[in-house]
């Protein structure tokens, strides 16, 4: 078995994004589990762990990083960064065909780049290895819970990104007391989890659909939901996952149970383009409609939840929808829903979550680099090879022909 040597990249997307594939204890880990490997560090002022932690982890820091045989790094390189015949491994947001990214697609074939993305890092049975998923949900339910208080004018705590790591974060919520109000959760994936685990901090009480749509408490409770609970097939006939998931235009939603008792709702879900909305604009304008603060972590702009017409920014993470004129208003008008939907939320806790994906990463797809990939791993979620698209991705054609 011939060395191989893994690069940490520089990330030069902008804004900067402060996550790295792998933190320096993983990077000295690495090395140990894997004689044959070897890593160095692009030098960068940037990332969320210094150059001198690597240093102190025994890494070896460069501006040359063209030695290395695999690139491992978060978000898109850019073109004129792109070293060829290299394997790069990160986010490349080309794979449903994103128009900002075509270039950078037609760019790794021409250089004959071997293309990993994260995103198609697939099991057998197509469920993801990599994500921040459980980050996002985490920040996410966080920043949710803030707007509340904002809205309400009930308590304040410190922006997630102002703070150094989850143990603050949990800190902060620790010194607040939610009143009796319902939270609706959507999704039980990474993202779902992640939501979930805030509400467990707390110690906000879970309790089942049956009494959350029926009952009222004197405290504070969460009901988390699936696809199947707020949606039904529109003849009457039984629903089951794999129905709903193969055929999603038969179903209508149902989501109108939850969405009169529920006063905060944190949209974790995934949601398919064919299935239906979870409420329309037209369902947010009855009187029947109780939501005042969305967190939705899935952030699908106008789309399954109709008061998210915008991303937010880190910076500036709420804002207001006016169920009655459909605009954008002060999330501190009396009628206004409070949204909360920035859609890089994992990049507001980069230190934890680098942690956890470089843990995923590190234990699950870095092993097929040594063991000839028994599960096809890599080969599965190889994009371009030999300057060509793999037959996987060769729908990706027509979208490169067009750059």
């Amino acid at each position: 078995m011939s060395k191989i040597t893994f690069a940490i990249l520089k990330e030069r997307k902008s804004p900067p994004d402060y996550r790295v594939a792998l933190t320096p204890s993983q990077c000295a880990q690495l090395q140990e589990l894997y004689p044959m490997a070897r890593v160095v560090v692009e030098s960068s002022d940037v990332r969320i762990f210094s150059d001198e932690e690597y240093r102190k982890a025994g890494l070896e820091l460069t501006d040359d990083i063209s030695q290395a045989d695999v690139m491992l790094g978060v978000k898109e390189v850019p073109v004129e960064a792109l070293i060829p015949n290299k394997t790069y491994l990160f986010f490349s947001h080309t794979i449903k065909k994103q128009p900002y990214n075509r270039q950078l697609l037609k760019a790794i074939l021409e250089k004959n780049i071997k293309l990993i993305d994260h995103e198609t890092l697939v099991y057998p049975d197509g469920s993801r290895v990599l994500g921040f998923g459980y980050y996002a949900g985490l920040v996410g339910a966080y920043n949710g819970i803030r707007a509340w208080g904002l809205k309400n004018h009930t308590y304040r705590i410190e922006k997630a990104h102002l703070l150094p790591d989850l143990k603050a974060l949990h800190k902060q919520l620790s010194a607040i007391q939610l009143p009796a109000i319902k939270i609706l959760l959507t999704g039980h994936g990474r993202v779902g989890k992640g939501a979930a685990s805030i509400l467990d901090e707390m110690n906000i009480r879970k309790v089942n659909i049956a009494d959350y749509v029926s009952q009222n408490f004197d405290q504070a409770v969460y009901c988390h939901v699936g696809s199947l609970d707020y949606n039904a097939r529109t003849d009457g006939a039984p629903s089951s996952r794999e129905d709903f998931y193969q055929h999603p235009e038969d179903y209508r939603s149902t989501f109108g149970q939850f969405s009169a008792v529920t006063d905060f709702f944190i949209a974790g879900h995934f949601h398919n383009q064919k299935a239906p909305f979870l409420f329309t604009r037209d369902d947010a304008k009855s009187k029947d409609f109780l939501i005042s603060v969305v967190a939705d972590v899935s952030c699908d702009i106008d789309g399954p939840v109709a008061c998210t017409i915008r991303p937010s920014t880190i910076v500036n993470p709420i804002y207001g929808y006016d169920p009655l004129t459909e605009q954008e208003v002060d999330f501190d008008q009396p009628r206004a829903i409070a949204v909360m939907a920035v859609d890089n939320l994992p990049c507001e806790l980069p230190r934890d979550a680098s942690q956890g994906f470089g843990n995923d990463l590190l234990a699950k797809v870095i092993p097929n680099f040594f063991n000839d990939d028994p599960d096809s791993i890599l080969r599965r979620a190889q994009i371009a090879v030999d300057g060509k698209l793999t037959q996987r991705f060769s729908y990706l054609q027509d979208y490169v022909d067009r750059a």
